[in-house]
């Protein structure tokens, strides 16, 4: 696992841009695949919490994002060892991650 990488799972490719920026920024390297240090989940699909749990075991840190109307997902998610936060709050956490502030 590379000290530098930054695993980005989300379907939405403006968002996923923006984070890949936001890493490169703090002199990490995006990728959509492999371990990572750090990992970004948007908790969409039935294989979301299960990919969480996977990570959270290989010893990545993980932030889990998904609807604020749908906060029984973000329960399992923190459950499992994410930090799973709403989606208006997954930059700003992102941010804070990778800066260490």
């Amino acid at each position: 696992m590379s000290d530098r990488s930054v695993l980005l799972l989300t379907r939405d490719l403006f968002f996923r841009a923006k984070l890949e920026g936001l890493a490169q920024e703090a002199g990490y390297e995006p990728t959509r695949s492999g371990p990572a240090v750090l990992a970004v989940v948007e908790l969409t699909g039935d294989a979301a919490l299960a990919r969480v749990r996977e990570l959270v075991v290989a010893g990545s840190r993980v932030i889990a994002f998904g609807s604020h109307v749908q906060p029984a997902i973000l329960r399992e998610a923190r459950a499992a060892g994410a930090t799973a936060v709403p989606n208006s709050e997954v930059e700003e956490t992102v941010r804070r991650v990778l800066f260490g502030a």
